[in-house]
């Protein structure tokens, strides 16, 4: 069964607030259990737990939405994402440098899951912020 663009509004603002509070385990509640990532099948609690290292070098990182455009069962957004490096991360330790990066990301919906995320991350832009 198709959502409507409000259904799928709603999911994806429940889905933002549970990233932004840094809630692993609700955030695993809204990926089908057979997602892909980047067209990688990965287990659901795999895909929310890649975010643990991101929370512990970076306590106030947070998606802000730039754009959104939904399209039958497919959610685009455009963010900027960013938080302060207070942790180590990536071997670098906490540099109290705040770090802001674009990303874009498209979900794929199937019943009221992610069933599909193709993620683009400048994270090249990130490590050169708090490596100089």
């Amino acid at each position: 069964m198709a959502s409507t663009r409000a259904e799928l509004e709603d999911l994806y603002r429940r889905y933002l607030n549970a990233c932004n509070d840094h809630d692993i385990d609700r955030m695993s509640t809204f990926y089908s259990g057979a997602i892909r990532v980047n067209d990688s099948p990965m287990p659901p609690g795999a895909v929310a737990e890649q975010f643990a290292p991101i929370f512990a070098a970076f306590p106030d990182w947070r998606w802000e939405v730039r754009g959104l455009a939904i399209d039958g069962d497919l959610i685009s957004l455009r963010f900027e994402v960013g938080g302060t490096h207070l942790g180590t991360f990536a071997g670098v330790p906490g540099t109290n440098r705040r770090v802001s990066i674009p990303e874009f990301t498209i979900y794929r919906v199937e019943d009221q899951l992610f069933a599909d995320v193709w993620d683009l991350s400048d994270m090249t832009s990130l490590l050169a912020q708090i490596s100089h």
